[in-house]
């Protein structure tokens, strides 16, 4: 399991809409298992995403990329990795 989060470019980007691209995106490569909207500071918010990714060499870095290029994606961290 990764938890990553994902932080949009600016304050003006419908979380949502952001939320469901990415979903829509990793569908075919991995599991979200949880999403949650959270406040950082002064109106921003970022998207914490807990998804299941298999236990192959570099499929993270496929996860991180393929978020990385969604519209309106400013930043995506990996904050923990653990095994299930």
């Amino acid at each position: 399991m990764v938890v990553l989060k994902v932080l949009p470019e600016d304050s003006d980007v419908d979380m949502s809409d952001l939320e469901n691209k990415i979903r829509a995106t990793l569908k075919e490569v991995c599991e979200v298992n949880s999403a949650e909207i959270q406040e950082v500071a002064f109106g921003l918010k970022a998207i914490r995403l807990q998804v299941i990714v298999p236990d192959e060499e570099g499929k993270i870095d496929l996860v991180e990329s393929l978020i990385s290029k969604i519209d309106k994606v400013g930043q995506v961290d990996t904050e923990e990795v653990t095994l299930v």
